[in-house]
Formats: structure tokens, C-alpha cells, sequence
């Protein structure tokens, strides 16, 4: 009997992508969870910031734990080291000139170009708008807080961390669960011009 459109190989193959998707959503979605919760509460009590500090610390976190979980476990890794090194050059910059100056619209213009330029120098060209991005909201938090803005970029880099670690955490243990296993491509089908011609073994 020939396969139904509900049980032949492509509804299988096609029920299969939706559960590894859930699977996915639940994992990010949970990780998501406990990268807020820790943000939000270790920091709160190691710093003593602020409610909005503390709220933006799970906001960022979150983000980084986000961009970290990928498909595999290979991809959440290089997905790691990305958003670390572009969190440290926009840490090192920022750092140095929150410490002695305040926010102003030309340092945010300045800073937002050396961060790219310097990830770029460093050899990692692909991590350029990932470090502009993060310098542009540690300054801007630092405007909305002036008081203490140096501090900005030391929270916004123990957020990434907390945020990276639980992400690559995550994907260790789908990995580990077999969720990442090899998908076999399925078999090509002949077509006519890949037919032996008759008489050929």
C-alpha cells in the first residue's frame, strides 16, 4: 500500500522537526528562566545595585543566554567565545572612560567605532557589531545613571557571564540528551537523466 500524506516518510520527517523545535523552545525557554533568576538575585546581593540595575542585569543576561543557545552544541560554543570577546573590548573601553569622564553623545561616537575597530584588530571581525552593540548600551545606562557609572561596564559583563555560562550549560546537556543528533539527509530519488540506459548492470 502506498504512503498517506499522514504516515509516509515526510509527515514523519516533518512531525520529527516540530518535536526537536518544541524541545529547542522548552530548553531556551527554561534556561532563559534561570539565567533571570540568578542575574536578578546573586548579583542583587554580591553588589547591592539598584532595582533597575538589577532588572537590566536579568534583561542582559537573558539576552546573552539567547544569543548563545544555538542549534548545536559546536555553534552555542563559537556563539560564546563571540559574545565573551566583544563583551571584553567594550568592557575595557568603556571601563577606562567611565572611569574619569561622563557620558556625552561624542564619546558615545568615539567608543561605538573603537569598540568595532578593536575587535576587528584583535582578529575577530565577526564579533565588530556584537561589541558595538554592547558599548552602546553600557554608555547609555550610564546616562540614564550617572552615579556610579563606572561600575556599568563590571555589571554588564558579570551578566554576560551569567548569561553565557547557562546557555552553554543548556546546550552541554541537550548534547548529552541526544538532541543534537546527525540528521540523515534523506535518500536522493532517480530522476530520469540518472537512469542507466537498458541493458546496463
Amino acid at each position: 500500500m502506498p504512503n498517506t500524506p499522514r504516515t509516509g516518510p515526510a509527515h514523519r520527517e516533518r512531525w520529527r522537526e516540530v518535536r526537536e523545535a518544541v524541545q529547542d523552545s522548552v530548553v531556551l525557554g527554561v534556561a532563559c528562566l534561570i539565567t533571570y533568576l540568578l542575574a536578578t538575585d546573586i548579583l542583587a546581593h554580591v553588589y547591592f545595585i539598584s532595582h533597575d540595575d538589577e532588572v537590566l542585569g536579568g534583561l542582559w543576561a537573558v539576552i546573552a543566554t539567547v544569543f548563545v543557545l544555538r542549534s548545536s552544541y559546536e555553534q552555542s560554543m563559537t556563539a560564546a567565545l563571540s559574545r565573551i570577546m566583544a563583551t571584553l573590548v567594550s568592557f575595557a573601553l568603556c571601563l577606562i572612560y567611565l572611569v574619569f569622564l561622563p557620558f556625552h553623545p561624542w564619546a558615545l561616537a568615539v567608543l561605538v567605532g573603537a569598540s568595532a575597530l578593536a575587535a576587528t584588530l584583535i582578529g575577530r571581525p565577526g564579533d565588530a557589531v556584537t561589541a558595538a552593540i554592547t558599548t552602546t548600551v553600557v554608555l547609555l545606562v550610564a546616562a540614564v545613571s550617572p552615579q556610579h557609572a563606572w561600575q556599568q561596564p563590571i555589571l554588564r559583563l558579570a551578566d554576560t557571564v551569567i548569561g553565557v555560562a547557562v546557555g552553554v550549560a543548556a546546550a552541554w546537556l541537550e548534547l548529552r540528551a541526544g538532541a543534537f543528533r546527525p540528521r540523515t539527509p534523506p535518500a536522493p530519488q532517480p530522476t530520469s537523466g540518472n537512469r542507466p540506459p537498458a541493458g546496463h548492470p
